[in-house]
């Protein structure tokens, strides 16, 4: 197999800009398009050629890579508008989205016609992993297909969190369930903190209980901070990726015949707050909605914000 040099990097948003940019600094001939000429200008600033289509983005590439908001919009660039069907033989279709097992089956299908590999290989680490390169990244595929890719994973990502995680499809299963079970400890930490604080206990003292007990976790020791903090429910990643997000897990459930209750009453204080606070508003608005709930915001006095 041909190492993978020329690479096609298709959606640069707050996610995929970044991830471009990494992949163009370390040397790659990257091709890049995205409908928002100004998130196009900033890969070419990073030193990406800009290209006037998705199909552009095909021509004599090794590795075509699509960063997208959804399972429709993964599906619309890889089958309707024809990208797999224009890609060369041997090369590699990397899906970097959070999307659909469904969607990556019909696409796998296409690509097997066309002689094309495929990997999913979808995201964790927010925004500012992206911008740091310091994602964790879920691979799905062939085993040596995922090997001719991984020093492209290991620009983009953290080479310590770049992880096969067996055939096509099982790195989306993980990143539908790793954002699932992020969103339920959102919804959890907005009703404890908000009992808590209504049951007169003082916010500063209640959250170092919590987070030096058994009960404590990554989201309630650092995610969380930000809100109590500042007040910032990271608008970096929109309610409308939520319940998108959420739906999918509660699709896959659904396929795989497992029941969960629990993620469905998730899902749906989810998009109550999406409804209350909009489609842009940040991704750990449920949060908020139990603050306004309870008449109360959760903030740390500043004493205590090192």
């Amino acid at each position: 197999m041909t190492e993978i040099r020329r690479v096609g990097f298709i959606g640069l948003g707050n996610m995929g800009g970044p991830m471009c940019g990494h992949l163009a600094r370390a040397g790659y001939d990257v091709a890049a398009f995205d409908l928002d000429g100004s998130a196009l200008a900033r890969a070419v600033a990073a030193g990406a050629r800009a290209e006037t289509s998705s199909l552009d983005c095909v021509r004599g590439v090794d590795a075509v890579i699509t960063m997208l908001p959804a399972p429709p919009h993964v599906e619309q660039v890889l089958l309707y508008d024809g990208v797999i069907a224009a890609m060369e033989p041997g090369s590699v279709s990397i899906d970097m989205s959070t999307s659909s097992t469904a969607v990556g089956a019909r696409v796998a299908a296409a690509a097997r016609e066309q002689g094309v590999d495929v990997l999913d290989a979808p995201v964790a680490g927010q925004n500012i992993g992206a911008r740091a390169g310091t994602l964790a990244i879920y691979v799905g595929g062939e085993e040596s297909v995922f090997e001719r890719a991984r020093a492209l994973f290991e620009v983009i990502g953290n080479p310590k969190r770049v992880f096969h995680m067996g055939p096509h499809g099982a790195g989306y299963t993980i990143k539908l369930l790793l954002n699932l079970k992020w969103f339920i400890e959102s919804v959890a930490a907005g009703e404890i903190l908000t009992v808590g604080v209504r049951a007169g206990v003082p916010l500063d003292r209640l959250y170092r209980a919590l987070v030096g007990s058994p009960a404590n976790s990554n989201f309630l020791e650092h995610d969380v901070r930000p809100v109590l903090e500042a007040g910032d429910y990271d608008e970096a990643f929109p309610m409308r990726l939520v319940t998108k997000d959420l739906g999918l897990a509660v699709d896959l459930a659904r396929d795989v015949g497992v029941p969960v209750e629990l993620t469905g009453l998730v899902e749906q204080i989810h998009r109550r707050a999406r409804v209350q606070y909009g489609d842009d508003a940040g991704e750990v608005s449920a949060i908020r909605l139990y603050e306004d709930l309870a008449g109360l915001e959760l903030r740390l006095p500043a004493e205590d914000l090192d």
